[in-house]
């Protein structure tokens, strides 16, 4: 048997990229659908539904409303 010796402050290190990368994966392979395109095509729709949530700051929604409008997804 092969004894390998690592400080705490490495193995803490490994667990939690280890962990991170679990997680990840058990979300890929729990929804398939997790890169797919939103249902809804009106960028203004999705803006007032972040809006109404009351979490997001009126910065935000503005950059979103602009990232939305350059989508060629959203394109009109």
């Amino acid at each position: 048997m092969d004894t390998i010796i690592l400080s705490k402050k490495i193995y803490k290190d490994l667990l939690e990229k280890a962990l991170r990368y679990q997680y990840i994966l058990s979300l890929m392979q729990n929804q398939a659908s997790i890169f797919s395109p939103p249902p809804v095509k009106n960028s203004k729709q999705i803006a007032k539904e972040f809006e109404s949530t009351g979490l997001y700051s009126e910065q935000f929604i503005k950059a979103l409303e602009n990232g939305l409008k350059r989508s060629s997804y959203f394109a009109q």
